[in-house]
């Protein structure tokens, strides 16, 4: 049993204990807020990158093809046409609409509405992580790890594709959760949707659906027959047509041929056609010709070194408990749900690396393990908290408390010191003997 959270104040009572049983409650939109009116202080101090020209031609030629302006989506390099627009049309009928013509404004509007949708995302993976945790303090270090990852939170201003889909991906993780939580039909259709507009920002959002389907199997295996099995059916199928036809609508170039497009869209994401040469560890090598442990070393040299603590004991607390009690795994759904976190983490790079995937610029196609990983922290945390509680060494858990609370104190303190070149943090594994030093061994910045 997760200890509440005011057991580590047990000197408050009356009116000052439920203040901060109100503070703590409502805490994560308070944070969010806050960090919602940081972001429109600090948008206009990032860069452009040379993908956000791209990002918005590909979504120019969408709305010209659904005006009927075009008889095709065209777009200067074939590759484009299997990138999803369900969040660049929106940026852009949102510049049109406002009458932005100056690019240093729609620029703004841009970086604005992408770092909000990031703020968001943090909020649904404060909602999510109280659900498996059930402890508020918990919740809330999951949601400020979220949102205090340098490299990620810096990216959230220049990038409107990797964060997004981190975004959206923690959105459809808490939505997955709630339908299997509450197992009605309304429940899987929401979710149908949020995996068709996750898929279409990235067909790697296919693995939710498979992941979810899986789930769905697994229940009908241990449900009686009748009409609990019915139930399962029923969900499962108006799930996976919820997900196909959202998908579908919201992709225009799957329209004329939808299996050219996942065809296309699977192929790229294993062998993208753009191939640069990338500075990894001291050495030049093309895109297509990485080490398969590239994307372990950037997420190790880029993430604050407290967070990877907390996230390796959630990992090891999921993988341990799943090992004692594989059956409990199955047939419960929060110890479920945690094992698919820890799958969501290991398997996209392992998968990766087994294929030989072209990446490039840092481990930013794979800024979407970041939200299992903050999930998994939490948990991890919650083990500690739990076990010292059955110890009943309350010193000891308020200890826990104060060195997270540190951590992720000095983590913004040096956020702001580096503002706003949060997107090139390293962190000490990153060989940072000296700026020049660190300049030799791996790439830094691709802004324009």
């Amino acid at each position: 049993m997760l200890p509440p959270p005011l057991a580590i104040f047990p000197q408050l009572s009356g009116g000052r204990r439920a203040a901060l049983d109100f503070l703590i409650v409502r805490s994560g939109l308070l944070i969010c807020a806050l960090f919602l009116l940081a972001g429109l202080a600090a948008a206009g101090d990032y860069g452009i990158t040379f993908d956000e020209t791209l990002q918005r031609r590909i979504a120019q030629a969408n709305l010209r093809y659904l005006l009927g302006q075009a008889d095709r989506i065209d777009t200067d390099l074939y590759a484009d046409r299997v990138y999803g627009v369900v969040f660049e049309l929106p940026l852009l009928l949102a510049e049109r609409l406002l009458g932005l013509e100056d690019y240093h404004y729609v620029h703004r509007l841009r970086l604005t509405l992408s770092h909000l949708f990031f703020i968001v995302g943090g909020y649904f993976c404060w909602r999510l992580a109280y659900q498996l945790s059930g402890n508020r303090l918990l919740a809330i270090l999951a949601l400020l790890l979220y949102l205090l990852h340098p490299r990620i939170y810096g990216q959230s201003f220049i990038n409107s594709k990797d964060p997004v889909f981190l975004s959206m991906f923690v959105v459809a993780l808490y939505l997955l959760e709630r339908a299997f939580r509450k197992d009605t039909v309304g429940a899987f259709v929401l979710l149908g949707i949020a995996v068709g507009l996750l898929t279409n920002l990235r067909i790697m959002g296919v693995m939710l659906l498979a992941a979810a389907l899986a789930m769905r199997v697994l229940d009908w295996f241990y449900a009686k027959p009748g009409p609990e099995r019915k139930q399962i059916l029923l969900t499962a199928g108006l799930f996976t047509l919820a997900a196909g036809l959202t998908l579908y609508a919201v992709t225009p170039y799957a329209w004329t041929n939808p299996v050219d497009y996942l065809t296309a869209s699977l192929s790229q994401t294993v062998d993208r056609p753009t191939i640069i040469p990338q500075l990894f560890q001291g050495q030049v090598l093309l895109s297509n010709e990485l080490p398969p442990h590239y994307t372990a070393v950037w997420f190790g040299i880029s993430t604050p070194p407290p967070f990877l603590l907390l996230g390796f004991i959630g990992m090891a607390a999921v993988a341990v408990g799943g090992i004692r009690r594989p059956g409990a795994v199955f047939r419960n759904n929060r110890r479920r749900f945690r094992l698919l976190l820890l799958a969501c983490l290991l398997l996209p790079p392992l998968a990766a690396a087994l294929l030989g995937s072209t990446q490039y610029q840092d481990w930013r196609h794979f800024y979407f393990l970041y939200a299992p990983f903050c999930l998994l922290a939490a948990i991890g945390g919650g083990g500690l908290m739990a076990a010292l509680a059955r110890q009943g060494r309350r010193i000891w858990r308020a200890g826990m408390y104060g060195l997270a609370g540190l951590g992720l104190g000095l983590v913004m303190l040096q956020l702001a010191q580096i503002h706003p070149l949060q997107y090139v943090y390293f962190n000490f594994l990153g060989d940072r003997t000296t700026p020049e030093r660190l300049r030799t061994q791996y790439d830094l910045d691709y802004l324009e």
